[in-house]
């Protein structure tokens, strides 16, 4: 159906494909609750009102909203292929999500790009992306693949790239390092936003990120943070994923002058967490239920990302908006009853249809390219105090630790009874040999080890444990399933899942993705720890753009100094 028909449909000329009726609608324009019907035609929404339709459809009461708005997510988190993640999602009223697919990039550079792209194609809800600005993150590591300007620039045509994603590096902006700023000016000169990246920037190293153009940032972690940066024209998206969780400590920002500005957004929330918590849908629930008006949590989840990111034919229940809605039963407990995605049955009470699921691409190479000959994780003693990277739950920020090292027989080893633990780092993508090296502490592990290629944002391999020997084997085990993640007990490995695609997603269901990193978390608190979600603060270990201390495979890596520091303090 054209542009003509839909107008036609519109002023009453002809008939309409599908009536919802007996609607309370949500309208994030006035903020008011309407009784009323919704026409929808070839995949839009033609009218509010009384129209004559093909079919007709009693949402029985139900509060009709427009589909939910990630703003900024990495579907590589998930762990799951984009399918079995837009499955997920859209049965709890997500129908669209704006990626960045930096993780895969990291991985295989432009073919990792143009998976993601070939499979968002024909998916039930709309997938966009933003181009990943920052492959590597960073020159402190070795990531799979180096992303210039010039490569990235010819993509940001393609209509699926809305936007230049999040930048990452704020000290190549702030130095105004050339290549950096190419980026940034290409995006803008395609009329395309520069998402942010910037935790705990403040001043005037705030004010000259800003000053290149970037428009918005997902790293706040407390009110004040998020207020110098909105008051500095920034739109905020404040994240709740599984790793970290900025909800509560950012909820005072909204009112009715901020909200405009501000959106919800998951980053990195893992299959399980998906299935037991949910998507946006929790992310508005928890904010009804602190306070916030409905309507307005539900705008933060509809019209403002829409408009941020110019996708104007969304986030509305309104004429010429496509025909995104979701069902609720009520706006406290946001109970899913039903989802359309361009006007068409998507989901009902938490099943999507068999017909209704897409396959991913099964065209994906190896990512496994490591020299095991040169895995070798000894510490030999170099002083007597060694820096350790401090883990807290629930936040990706690290503490920049000096403890007193343990030497037995000239090597620095592991000493439970601290919670001081060796850390590694194995560079899987050009088998250079390279491994870095280290401690940290907060895991609670006694024994045994974890290990995965998740390890953002090079995805290296990272491994935490006790002794050398445990190290090695968890280390093996990714290796041996061409990526995933391990838990090894006394030398066997206790729990695993591997990620063939890329070494970061899997190829199986959400449930079973869940399934087994369930596995994976009970077999890992065996061990000891008592982290909720190891592996996913395990993951940011290596990410050397997030405060204080982290691990690279070129070695221990002080963000603050922005430099690799010894792993012995004197």
């Amino acid at each position: 159906m054209g542009n003509a028909d839909l107008i036609a449909v519109a002023g009453g000329a002809q008939a309409a494909d599908l009536l919802l009726t007996d609607a309370r609608i949500v309208n994030v324009f006035s903020g008011e609750i309407i009784e009323s019907n919704i026409a929808v035609a070839g995949g839009h929404i033609a009218g509010i009102g009384d129209y004559e339709a093909e079919r007709t459809v009693s949402v029985r009461g139900g509060y009709v909203a427009p589909g939910f708005i990630d703003s900024h997510v990495h579907i590589e988190s998930s762990m799951t292929g984009v399918s079995q993640f837009a499955r997920a999602v859209v049965a709890r009223g997500t129908t669209t999500v704006v990626a960045d697919p930096h993780e895969i990039a990291n991985v295989l550079g432009t073919d990792g790009i143009a998976w993601m792209l070939a499979a968002a194609e024909n998916q039930l809800m709309n997938i966009y992306f933003t181009l990943p600005s920052c492959v590597p993150a960073t020159d402190m590591e070795t990531a799979g693949a180096k992303l210039d300007a010039q490569t990235l620039m010819p993509l940001l045509t393609h209509e699926r790239i809305i936007a230049l994603g999040e930048m990452m590096n704020f000290k190549g902006v702030i130095n105004r390092v050339p290549g950096v700023l190419e980026k940034i000016e290409g995006a803008a000169a395609h009329h395309k936003p520069t998402d942010g990246h910037a935790p705990g920037l403040s001043g005037k190293d705030l004010a000259a990120y800003l000053a290149a153009g970037i428009s918005s940032d997902h790293e706040c972690t407390s009110a004040r943070e998020a207020m110098e940066k909105l008051r500095g024209g920034m739109h905020i998206m404040i994240r709740e994923g599984t790793g970290a969780k900025n909800l509560d400590a950012l909820l005072p920002i909204v009112n009715d002058s901020t909200s405009a500005r501000i959106m919800w957004c998951t980053d990195d929330r893992h299959a399980e967490d998906l299935l037991a918590e949910g998507h946006i849908n929790s992310l508005i629930k928890r904010a009804v239920k602190a306070g916030i008006n409905p309507v307005t949590a539900i705008r933060m989840a509809t019209i403002n990302p829409a408009a941020y990111f110019g996708l104007h034919r969304l986030g509305a229940v309104a004429p010429g908006r496509r025909a995104d809605l979701v069902v609720i039963n009520d706006l406290e407990d946001f109970e899913v009853r039903s989802v359309y995605c361009a006007g068409q049955p998507a989901a009902e009470r938490g099943e999507v249809p068999e017909t209704a699921l897409r396959k991913d691409p099964d065209t994906y190479r190896s990512s496994m390219h490591v020299r095991r000959e040169t895995l070798d994780f000894r510490v030999r003693a170099g002083g007597r105090s060694v820096r350790v990277i401090g883990v807290s739950p629930g936040s990706i920020i690290t503490s920049h630790l000096v403890m007193p090292a343990r030497i037995e027989q000239g090597e620095a080893v592991s000493d439970i009874e601290r919670d001081m633990i060796r850390l590694a780092v194995v560079e899987r993508h050009r088998a250079t040999g390279n491994i870095g090296l280290g401690f940290v502490s907060g895991f609670g592990i006694r024994s045994g080890a974890i290990a995965g290629s998740v390890a953002h944002d090079s995805h290296n391999i990272i491994v935490a444990g006790v002794k050398d020997t445990d190290l090695r084997a968890a280390v093996e085990a990714v290796i041996g399933m061409g990526g995933g993640l391990a838990v090894v007990k006394e030398g066997h490995v206790t729990a695993s899942l591997a990620l063939p695609i890329a070494g970061l997603m899997s190829d199986l269901s959400v449930e079973e993705v869940s399934e087994k990193t369930a596995e994976l978390n009970r077999a890992a608190s065996e061990l000891g720890t008592e982290l909720p979600n190891p592996f996913m603060s395990l993951s940011f270990l290596a990410l050397p753009v997030i405060p204080e201390l982290k691990l690279t495979d070129l070695g221990l890596f002080d963000v603050g100094r922005f430099a690799h520091v010894s792993l012995f303090s004197d």
